[in-house]
C-alpha cells in the first residue's frame, strides 16, 4: 500500500528537471526554494513556455473577495477544482475563507492531505468507492467535515444501501440541490424538492444541512437576462430551505445555503443568507476569482462592476499569464510562437497577447493593439497583425506574454506555476494536483 500524503509532501513538494518550465539540469529543490534563487522569467532562467502567477494580482484578489463576502453577511467556500494547488488553498483559507469546495471525491483527498477541514462536495456522491473514501476520511482527520450533494430519491437510494452494509458509518452530511428546467443537475421542481427533503430527513444515511445551487452556466453578462434568472431560481432555494425549517427537516445547529459560480456571483451572494428559525451560513462557492482572467471572466466581471458601483478594474485583476518565445516569422503578418493547446485554456476563448520583451530586454511592455492569436495546435499558437505595418513587428526569440480566457483549463496543464514580482522575478511558486 503507498503511504498516505502528507501536508509536506503537498505543500512543500519536490520539483526537479522534466516539469514544464523547470529549468533544464537544475538540481532538484524544494518549492520553498524556489524563491530564494534569484530566476527571473525574462532574464531566461526559466524554460518557456512557462504560466505564472502575478503575485500582486493574487494577493488583491484574495483579499477583495474576502471583503466582500464580509459585506455580504456571507462565508467563502472557494472551489479547489479551479487550482488543484495545495498552496493557493492555504492562501484563501489564511484569507478567511470558511473552506474549500471540490467537484470530486479524488479531489477532496488531495485538500484533506494539504490541511482542508471544512469541505463540499458540490457533485453528487453515491459510488461506493467514494462513500467508503469519505468515511475513511472522517474517521482519519479529527474536525473534517465533508457535505456533499443529493438531488434524487434514486441517488439516496444508493446512498442507504452503501450505508446498511456498512454498520458503524456515521451518517452522511447533505445539502439538496436545486436544480432549473434545462440546467445541469438539481430538482427541477418544488415538490420534487420536497419529497426528497423529506426521504433525507427520515434516512439514518444522511443528515440534511442544507441547500444548495448553482447560476453560473446560465450567466450571459447580460444584467437584464441575468437578474430576473437568479432572482426566480433563488427564489425556489429560498422557499425550499423555508418549507426545511418549518417541517424540522434540518439536522444541524446551523443550516448551509450555497451557490455562486464566478461570473455573476454577486446576483446570488445577497440571498444566501435567508431568516430562518436556525442559523444560517451562505457559502459562495467563486473559484476564478483568485487569479481571474483577461477574457470570459474579465468581461462578466466588468459587468458585475457596474452593479456594484465600481470603476473598471477596480474588483479583481488578472494574475495568470503564459509566456512563450516566437519561433518563427514564415509571412508577414504572422509570427509563430512555442505554446499551444497543452499549455493554454481555449475552450471558452483565444489567449490575448498582454505583454512583450524582445530577446535580452528585461522589461516587459504592452504589446500593440493590433495583435491577436486565432489559432492554436498542441504546440503551436498562431500571432497576427496587420500585415501592412511591420514596424512594430515581434522578431525570432522575442518573448510574449499571453493571458488567457478560463483559469480553470490552464492550470490542469502545469504541475507547478512560480509566482512573480512586477518584473516577472520569483519569488514563490504553487503546484498542482489534478
Amino acid at each position: 500500500m503507498m503511504p498516505a500524503m502528507t501536508p509536506d509532501d503537498l505543500l512543500d513538494p519536490l520539483l526537479q528537471p522534466g516539469l514544464k518550465g523547470f529549468p533544464h539540469g537544475h538540481r532538484p529543490l524544494r518549492r520553498s526554494e524556489v524563491g530564494q534563487l534569484g530566476w527571473n522569467v525574462l532574464a531566461g532562467d526559466l524554460p518557456l513556455p512557462v504560466a505564472v502567477i502575478k503575485r500582486e494580482a493574487l494577493e488583491h484578489n484574495l483579499a477583495w473577495m474576502q471583503r466582500r463576502a464580509q459585506r455580504w453577511g456571507i462565508g467563502l467556500a472557494p472551489h479547489g477544482k479551479t487550482t488543484m494547488s495545495p498552496q493557493l488553498f492555504a492562501r484563501q483559507l489564511d484569507a478567511g475563507a470558511w473552506g474549500i469546495t471540490f467537484a470530486t471525491v479524488t479531489q477532496l483527498v488531495v485538500g484533506v492531505a494539504a490541511g482542508v477541514r471544512n469541505t463540499l462536495v458540490a457533485n453528487q456522491v453515491f459510488a461506493d468507492a467514494d462513500l467508503a473514501c469519505i468515511q475513511a476520511l472522517l474517521r482519519g482527520h479529527a474536525g473534517l467535515r465533508v457535505v456533499f450533494l443529493v438531488d434524487s430519491l434514486a441517488q439516496l437510494a444508493l446512498v442507504d444501501a452503501w450505508w446498511v452494509r456498512h454498520p458503524g458509518s456515521v451518517a452522511f452530511e447533505v445539502m439538496l440541490e436545486v436544480g432549473f428546467s434545462g440546467g445541469r443537475t438539481g430538482c427541477r421542481t418544488t415538490a420534487e424538492g420536497e419529497a426528497l427533503a423529506a426521504a433525507l430527513h427520515a434516512s439514518p444515511a444522511v443528515h440534511l444541512v442544507g441547500i444548495e445551487s448553482y447560476e453560473g452556466l446560465q450567466a450571459t453578462g447580460d444584467t437584464a437576462r441575468d437578474e430576473p434568472f437568479v432572482r426566480d431560481l433563488m427564489d425556489r432555494v429560498e422557499d425550499l430551505a423555508r418549507h426545511c425549517d418549518s417541517a424540522g427537516l434540518f439536522e444541524a445547529d446551523e443550516v448551509l445555503v450555497s451557490a455562486g459560480g464566478s461570473a455573476i456571483f454577486d446576483l446570488v451572494a445577497g440571498r444566501l443568507a435567508p431568516p430562518l428559525g436556525k442559523p444560517v451560513r451562505g457559502l459562495l462557492r467563486s473559484g476564478c476569482y483568485v487569479t481571474h482572467d483577461h477574457g470570459f471572466y474579465r468581461r462578466m466581471v466588468h459587468t458585475v462592476e457596474a452593479r456594484l458601483g465600481c470603476a473598471c478594474d477596480e474588483t479583481l485583476r488578472p494574475a495568470l499569464e503564459v509566456w512563450a518565445a516566437v519561433q518563427s516569422r514564415p509571412e508577414p503578418g504572422l509570427a509563430i510562437l512555442a505554446v499551444g493547446k497543452r499549455d493554454l485554456s481555449f475552450d471558452l476563448a483565444m489567449p490575448v497577447p498582454v505583454a512583450r520583451a524582445a530577446l535580452g530586454d528585461r522589461q516587459a511592455s504592452p504589446v500593440p493593439a493590433g495583435w491577436r492569436i486565432d489559432q492554436l495546435n498542441d504546440q503551436h499558437a498562431y500571432l497576427r497583425w496587420d500585415a501592412a505595418d511591420e514596424s512594430d513587428a515581434p522578431a525570432v526569440g522575442d518573448r510574449v506574454g499571453l493571458g488567457i480566457s478560463h483559469p480553470c483549463t490552464t492550470f490542469d496543464k502545469w504541475p507547478w506555476m512560480p509566482v512573480v514580482e512586477p518584473d516577472y522575478r520569483v519569488s514563490d511558486a504553487v503546484t498542482t494536483h489534478f
